[in-house]
């Protein structure tokens, strides 16, 4: 029997179908995970409904894909034999999809055959790496962490834009200063502050399944080869290990001082996703 293709726009009833199969890998699924809770905790804003789409063979979950206006399409660790069977269904829920992005060895098949059916240009965008703790290693630099408060908004507005600027793009101003309250409501955000100075940000996701993923981490360049980013990776990676939680977090391949750093922390290899850009 051919795998099925089921639809919903509500995270809350995708959640109850496919948490079971992504809590199988709570780390290499991470990015599914924190995208379906932190719709359902109202965290992330979309200006286009989000599709939600779970692959059953019989009535056992073999596959997930999210196609949001934002991040495009997110293939996680799709099986590549059921490309067949998601394509039509993503073609049809995400035909603007801006991105597609998912492990090596699905993403590029998917791509090429998802732009070929739309008629749409295909082109390389970004390779991160997921990584996970395996050895801790204390970081250390001048000042000391703290969370961030209701008054660091404006301040961490600015710092998720300026990541946004290093990475894939800003949000826009309103939706940068909504996702700073919101992290910051949530007890997601630290700051590390030198001579009374905000020098660095890291966020994290928050736990689930007993995996929680750090990101993102930003120092302003005035600010930056001083260790702080380290220091507070560092330590928001012994708090997740001290709630008995693993911890992950991802690095863009293109910049090989982050994934230096990263290491020296402890941090180790799990898979490489890829995202291609549709124009």
């Amino acid at each position: 029997m051919s795998p099925t293709v089921r639809t919903t726009a509500d995270p809350a009833e995708f959640k109850a179908i496919a948490f079971a199969f992504l809590q199988g890998d709570p780390v290499l699924n991470s990015v599914l995970i924190s995208n379906v809770q932190g719709r359902i905790d109202g965290l992330m804003y979309d200006p286009a409904p989000p599709v939600f789409l779970s692959v059953h063979d019989n009535d056992q979950v073999v596959g997930v894909v999210i196609c949001t206006a934002l991040r495009g399409v997110l293939l996680g660790d799709l099986a590549e034999d059921l490309i067949p069977a998601v394509l039509p269904a993503v073609a049809e829920s995400a035909p603007d999809a801006k991105y597609v992005e998912g492990t090596a060895t699905v993403a590029k098949p998917f791509a090429t055959q998802y732009a070929d059916q739309l008629g749409r240009q295909l082109t390389d965008d970004r390779l991160t790496r997921l990584h996970r703790l395996v050895d801790f290693v204390p970081q250390q630099a001048d000042g000391s962490p703290r969370l961030a408060t209701e008054d660091d908004v404006d301040d961490v507005a600015r710092m998720i834009a300026g990541f946004g600027e290093d990475t894939s793009g800003r949000l826009g101003v309103e939706e940068e200063q909504r996702w700073s309250r919101g992290r910051i409501g949530a007890g997601q955000l630290w700051l590390w502050e030198n001579d009374g100075r905000t020098v660095c940000m890291a966020g994290h996701h928050g736990p689930v399944f007993g995996a929680d993923r750090i990101g993102p981490v930003y120092t302003p360049p005035a600010d930056r080869g001083r260790g702080y980013g380290s220091a507070l990776t560092a330590y928001l990676t012994r708090r997740i290990l001290d709630g008995g939680n693993q911890a992950c977090l991802y690095t863009d391949l293109a910049n090989p001082t982050s994934n230096k750093i990263y290491a020296r922390i402890g941090y180790r290899p799990v898979a490489d996703f890829v995202r291609y850009r549709f124009s």
